[in-house]
Parts: structure tokens; sequence; C-alpha cells
């Protein structure tokens, strides 16, 4: 008998695995725009499809508020305002969920933080440790409730803080490029893990200091699993932070960069796709599609050619 009821087991083990249902998990990382600073959730985007219900959200705001490490249904965060906050991972989880992916951001985020002084490097003890560590347990969590977890990307909005310290925007496409090949090897074990950066270009200190946005665009153009992504266009509620509206169309284009980054049948067949038509596929300059015309010029000292923008 106890030979019949282990045979039985193997035998519908397949079946279990295959009725085991799948999240995606996208790790969503940075300072405060990626934080949602001005995002008064009084103003929260009215969920028109119902899709929070079925999207899971991890998050923790640095050293201040979090979910205390559950999964909860999407909605808006505590603190910033009295009705909490929220960023423009709301938007950008709704249109995955749309696209037919089972959405999970575990969100990891502090305004005015810095990659060098802050995050810091994989073993030192900074956020970037504290995110890991908290990333595996919500990993964990997942699994032992009956997912299995497909960790789809990294989207990292961060920069602005490292471009108002020269030795830190010097040293930035070296920190984050460590930052990202550490994630993906040690991490995610997935070399070939879909990454989307950006920072706000417009910003006083990248302004002063570009290095760092052309950091991301470097590595953005030497990976074609990395795409960099613009804030150009976006309305602000004050020199940096986009406002509640901002944040939401921040999220879309998000959402394009990724499917841009994900579609790899440009390179196995002659099918032209909308990145084909970019000289850099690296660079998603993320504007509505009927402005996604874009113009490569000025050659700058480094040899890289900039974006211009056509609004």
């Amino acid at each position: 008998m106890n030979t019949l009821k282990i045979a039985l087991f193997f035998l519908l083990l397949p079946s279990w695995l295959a009725a085991q249902e799948t999240v995606d998990l996208f790790i969503w990382a940075g300072q405060s725009n990626a934080q949602g600073y001005m995002g008064d959730a009084t103003e929260y985007p009215i969920d028109e499809e119902a899709l929070d219900n079925d999207i899971l959200l991890n998050y923790t705001v640095s050293g201040k508020e979090s979910s205390n490490g559950d999964w909860i249904p999407m909605q808006a965060q505590k603190g910033r305002f009295p009705s909490g906050h929220f960023g423009p991972e709301v938007s950008f989880a709704r249109e995955l969920k749309k696209a037919g992916y089972h959405p999970a951001i575990f969100k990891y985020t502090r305004g005015g933080t810095g990659l060098k002084r802050d995050w810091k490097s994989p073993g030192e003890g900074g956020i970037y440790d504290a995110m890991v560590t908290d990333l595996k347990k919500a990993v964990e969590n997942l699994e032992e409730s009956g997912y299995q977890v497909n960790i789809r990307g990294f989207i990292w909005i961060q920069g602005e803080t490292d471009a108002g310290d020269d030795e830190a925007a010097k040293n930035y496409e070296k920190n984050l490029s460590q930052l990202i090949a550490h994630l993906r090897s040690e991490v995610v074990k997935n070399d070939a893990l879909k990454v989307i950066l950006g920072v706000d270009e417009q910003h006083y200190f990248v302004v002063e200091r570009p290095i760092v946005l052309e950091a991301q665009q470097k590595i953005a153009q030497r990976d074609t699993n990395i795409i960099y992504t613009t804030m150009h266009g976006l309305p602000k509620a004050d020199v940096t932070h986009l406002t509640p509206s901002g944040l939401v169309t921040h999220g879309h284009r998000i959402f394009k960069a990724y499917k841009v980054v994900s579609d790899t049948r440009h390179f196995s067949s002659n099918e032209q796709t909308f990145a084909d038509r970019w000289e850099y596929i690296g660079i998603a300059i993320g504007l509505e599609e009927k402005c996604l015309s874009v113009i490569f010029s000025n050659t700058n000292r480094n040899g890289l050619r900039n974006p211009s923008f056509l609004f």
C-alpha cells in the first residue's frame, strides 16, 4: 500500500509543479524619484481596471517605513504625507499586469542617498547589502507561499546625489557597474538580468557633473540587456521631484523601456523592431511613441554621442 502511495505521488508530481503559480519579480531601487518623494497618495492613480489586488508589493524606505517584510497588494505606502505616498512602480506594475505578467515589486529606496556614500559597494554594509538580505527573505517568503519566483528585472533610478560630489561622480560608472555585476552573478544568478537605469538629467548637480548621466548611458551602450530611460519633459513639483502625474508617466516610460530591452527579436531575425531604429539599442528615450524620434549628435569629449530629445 505504501509503495502504491509513493508511486502515485511521483506520478502526480509533474502536474502539481505545472500548477504552481509563477510571479514575475522586479527589484525597484534608488533615491527620491524611485521612492515617489512627492507622490502624495491623495492623488494615487485610480485603479479603473481593478489590477492592484493582483499585484504584489514588498517595500522599504531605508531607515524609515516598510511593509515589515510582508508581501501586500499594490497600494500607497506609509510616510511622506498623511495619506502616504506612491512612486512610478504603480503604473509600471499595472502595465505589466495588462501585458500578462504576474508582477511582484520589491521596492527598496531612500531619498537623498548616494551610491558611493550610502548604498556602498557589495560587502561594505551599506543600503545595498541590506537590500540584498531583505530581497532573499522576500523571495523565500514567496516560495514558502507556493510561488515559483522569476526575477525579471532591476530598476535603478538614482545618481543625483553622486553628481554632487567630484569623487563620487568620477567613480559612479565603476561603482554602478560593480553593483549590477554583483546583483546579477551573486544574488539573482542571471548574467542577462534586464536592467533599467535613470537619473534626473536636469538636476543642477547632474548638469554640473554630467559624468553621472554619461556613466549610465555608457553602461547601457555596452550591454544589450541594460537600457537607459529619461525624465525629460516630466512635470516636477520642485527642482527635481516629479509630481504625482509625473510619477505615473515615468512608470509608463519604464514599462516601455522594459518591453524594448526584453524584445530580442532584432538579434535573431531581419524583422525591424522600433529598437532597431535607434543607433544605440541600449538607450531608450521613453517619450510617447509618436515622439520617439531620436537624433544622436554633439559628440562630447569622451566620444559618447548624446541623444537630443524631440518633443
